[in-house]
């Protein structure tokens, strides 16, 4: 399955749903209570994150896609940090705030990156549904795919209600299911229940035929557009009426806190789906966000260029021959890490010690080597009859091979200037008896700040020379 990176900043999504505040506690432990056999936790942070729904439309935001989100809150300071949070991150929210209730609270104390406690403050909302469907109704226009992120806090008590105005606007519904009935969501598009929530409802599942067949029987009771079921260290199972199941492993490296992988997995999904990706990329897509997220501690969300680094790493294209539209990819992603992008091209017909040389010397000018090679066409060209000794697929593919080289790409013009004004390097290396004036694509880098470099020849090193040798020889 091939996957690529959609475009997130045109996949508008709302989510609705009970929202909380992850509060954290950290500080260091170094004695015992003489109070009682507990560790005594001297705190020195204290953190809050969005939680519940609140997360999902954060990981949603962190994707690049506008997410706008609604919920249920009391009139406190817990309301507000969340608001806070939320707004810095570009979510559009819509509170119910209600005086007599306060806003749902799981405080984590940790130490030493372990948790030792964690309290709840909550009570089910006595949500006003009307209100809250008319708030849907509202912003629904203006979205893609509507998410319900349902922990059974109270704040969605109609859920039929916002399924059928979300499918009257041909809006899809993506659920995150709770309870022992999932009936409240018949009708939904996608369903995504973990293993543990979805043998509450079926029963147990002694295989993966067992799990097939009964989630076949599920979609049909509630007439489900598709079921995802999270399944842990074994992955997900994709299950959709009258097609194959698809199986996808887990893809986490390691395992550190499986908190909030829902909320990812649903963010992920949702904003996949509203950028117009088939539902199996989705899904794979999602499945690598899950793998991120689980390695990092607490409630946490996951960038786009994370997720654009784990589709590199799956499709092959960290490194290597790439097209111009993988390249500019990887360079943003390298960008958004703070990398620098260095920049050189030639024709490197005949790769010899000279060009390793050159290559590694370049390479020390920044993060990253961009390495432009002339296809055939443009190599006959500037070289003349009987070049090149070696077609661009094979000069492309050794020049690939060298440790110094990050991404090869090629181009048919005589010079590359219209890849470098795409490219935009932060260096560009030149090696040869040019001035820096004489550097094609000089003035254009220097334009945006850009720096330009000429770097020494190894004596003695020669395409030309070696053809000449071999001719003379023969």
């Amino acid at each position: 399955m091939k996957l690529a990176m959609p475009r997130f900043d045109q996949a508008p999504v709302l989510v609705v749903g009970d929202v909380m505040l992850d509060r954290y506690w950290h500080g260091s432990t170094s004695r015992i209570s003489p109070e009682a056999p507990v560790p005594v936790v001297r705190v020195d942070q204290i953190e809050d994150r969005p939680g519940g729904a609140a997360n999902v439309a954060l990981n949603i935001a962190a994707l690049g896609a506008p997410a706008a989100l609604i919920g249920v809150t009391g009139q406190d300071e817990a309301a507000d940090s969340l608001a806070d949070s939320l707004a810095g991150a570009g979510v559009q929210t819509r509170f119910q705030r209600l005086a007599q209730q306060p806003t749902i609270v799981k405080l984590r104390v940790m130490s030493r990156h372990q948790q030792l406690l964690r309290m709840d403050f909550e009570e089910p909302f006595a949500t006003d549904a009307t209100a809250l469907a008319q708030d849907v109704e509202a912003l629904l226009g203006g979205v893609k795919v509507l998410v319900l992120s349902d922990y059974g806090k109270g704040a969605l008590k109609n859920h039929q209600a916002l399924i059928q105005i979300a499918r009257a606007r041909g809006v899809p519904v993506l659920a995150d299911p709770k309870g022992r009935d999932f009936s409240i969501y018949r009708g939904a598009s996608l369903i995504t229940p973990n293993l543990h929530e979805f043998e509450t409802i079926v029963g147990g599942c002694a295989d993966e035929s067992e799990l097939v067949a009964k989630g076949a029987q599920l979609m049909r009771e509630l007439e489900l557009g598709a079921l995802l079921v999270t399944r842990g260290e074994h992955g997900m199972t994709l299950l959709r009426p009258d097609q194959p199941a698809l199986h996808l492993p887990a893809r986490a490296r390691e395992v550190f806190d499986v908190t909030g992988a829902g909320d990812t997995v649903i963010s992920t999904l949702a904003a996949a789906l509203a950028a117009g990706e088939e539902l199996p990329q989705a899904v794979a897509l999602a499945n690598l966000a899950a793998g991120i997220v689980v390695g990092k501690l607490g409630t946490a969300a996951i960038s786009a260029p994370e997720l654009r680094r784990a589709v590199q790493r799956e499709e092959g294209s960290e490194r290597g021959v790439l097209s111009l539209e993988q390249l500019l990819t990887s360079i943003e992603d390298a960008r958004a890490h703070g990398e620098k992008i260095v920049f050189t091209n030639g024709c490197f017909d005949i790769l010899h010690a000279g060009h390793v040389t050159y290559l590694e010397q370049a390479r020390a000018q920044g993060d990253r080597l961009v390495l432009a090679v002339n296809d055939d066409a443009s190599v006959s060209r500037l070289k003349g009859p009987g070049r090149p000794i070696n077609s661009v697929d094979r000069r492309m593919a050794v020049l690939a091979g060298l440790e110094a080289v990050d991404w090869v790409v090629s181009f048919s013009e005589d010079t590359p200037e219209d890849l470098l004004a795409q490219v935009k390097p932060d260096v560009l290396v030149k090696g040869g008896d040019y001035g820096i004036d004489q550097v094609v694509g000089a003035e254009l880098v220097r334009s945006y700040g850009g720096t330009v470099k000429v770097l020494g020849l190894v004596e003695n090193s020669s395409t030309t020379a070696i053809v000449n040798k071999i001719l003379d020889r023969s």
